[in-house]
């Protein structure tokens, strides 16, 4: 039989699903088990946007939309563009999909080459990097340290570039660091990739969650000339606790808009009818119910945050958006607990769980093997109960 695809053979599973396949099975097991893997809020869908779906199914709109989604949508899509982040775009400039995610794949199928090199700053959301690897591209990874809050500068962006970059991805708020750039960090940034003439594919899914009153400053809204440069991808997945849903989307220059919309039409066609619908309502009604999550958030953060790091051996900055913190490990690499030495966080996080009963998700996956990442996405009791578990498994207890 002739080889597969060497594109699609060349796709690494995500290193995180081990150990979540573990935690899963011990679970079902039923083993009192904890998950700080979530990457969604653990609050259900407001009342009013699940009536908006239910609603459009009682309508009977369950038919095909545009393949970029409906107008009602993209028109929401702008208005809460406007009103958040200070930019303009007409609804013809947007496209819709099923997800942030697919939004990435189909903005590096509107910009890359086979060839063209995308940076990636790291630590990195896992399928960053995959996604590059699956349009033909080839990723640069540039590590932003602990040091630099997790930040790339721009002096490691400049360089960073050579005559094969087409583009970056910037993720602001950060998966897995919850880091978020200042107008001043976004300003020097924007500077390279004008004067260098890259584009930056700005995944911004975490914007409304934001803490001790920062300001989210958007990447296109810092001028025409990075704006034109900038593919912004967002969602109502986060903020809306609509994970499920399944509804994304990319802002972009009406060109590039055009090129995205074709590449939909002929791949996954129109998203949901019904989940556009309930869409359209939360990013059009009342945000109120973004607040409540976010206060909620921002209580368990600062309580992770202070417990951990007066646990010896382990450590973390406070992250100042999103709802994960990155646990530095580095003290405990090359030590034994649990008769194991520990060489990396995928070893941390295996005895983690088998001892501890805890699970939480690796660095390596991220490029960041010294680290693990918490989701604080769960109860205060989940939270209280894991950071009392991680003390004692670091005494040699076993839970």
């Amino acid at each position: 039989m002739k080889e597969l695809s060497k594109i699609a053979l060349a796709v690494e599973p995500s290193t995180t699903m081990a150990i979540d396949a573990m935690f899963k099975q011990m679970k079902a097991e039923g083993q009192n088990v904890i998950g700080f893997g979530a990457g969604e809020p653990d609050f259900p869908t407001p009342d009013y946007i699940k009536e908006a779906g239910i609603q459009a199914i009682r309508n009977n709109e369950t038919k095909y939309t545009p393949a970029a989604g409906t107008i009602e949508l993209r028109k929401a899509v702008c208005q809460r563009l406007k009103e958040d982040c200070g930019v303009d775009y007409e609804y013809t400039q947007i496209a819709v999909s099923n997800g942030a995610k697919p939004c990435v794949y189909v903005a590096l199928r509107a910009l890359v080459n086979p060839g063209d090199e995308v940076i990636l700053p790291a630590p990195y959301w896992v399928s960053y990097i995959e996604l590059i690897r699956m349009v033909g591209g080839v990723p640069v990874v540039v590590e932003a340290t602990e040091a630099e809050n997790f930040k790339i500068t721009p002096e490691k962006l400049a360089a960073a570039i050579t005559s094969k970059t087409k583009c970056m991805i910037l993720n602001n708020p950060s998966n897995p660091t919850g880091m978020m750039y200042s107008r001043q960090e976004l300003e020097a940034i924007s500077k390279v990739c004008v004067e260098q003439d890259i584009y930056v594919i700005s995944d911004e899914i975490y914007y409304g969650l934001v803490y001790d009153g920062g300001q989210f400053v958007s990447l296109a809204a810092l001028g025409e000339d990075i704006k034109e440069r900038t593919l912004l991808i967002n969602g109502v997945s986060k903020s809306y606790a609509m994970t499920g849903w399944r509804i994304g989307y990319v802002a972009a220059p009406a060109k590039i808009a055009k090129v995205i919309a074709n590449f939909l039409s002929h791949s996954t066609g129109s998203p949901c009818s019904i989940s556009q619908k309930a869409s359209a309502l939360a990013l059009s009604a009342s945000q109120d119910s973004i607040e409540e999550m976010r206060k909620a958030f921002e209580e368990r953060r600062n309580y992770m945050v202070e417990r951990m790091n007066q646990i010896e051996g382990v450590s973390c900055i406070k992250p100042e958006g999103a709802f994960y913190v990155m646990m530095n490990i580095e003290k405990l690499i090359g030590k034994e607990l649990h008769g194991t030495v520990i060489k990396d966080s995928d070893d941390f996080g295996n005895l983690f769980l088998k001892y501890g009963k805890v699970a939480v998700v690796p660095g390596t996956g991220f490029a960041a093997p010294n680290f693990v990442r918490w989701s604080y996405a769960t109860s205060m009791e989940n939270i209280k109960e894991g950071l009392d578990r991680l003390e004692r498994f670091l005494a040699g207890e076993t839970i």
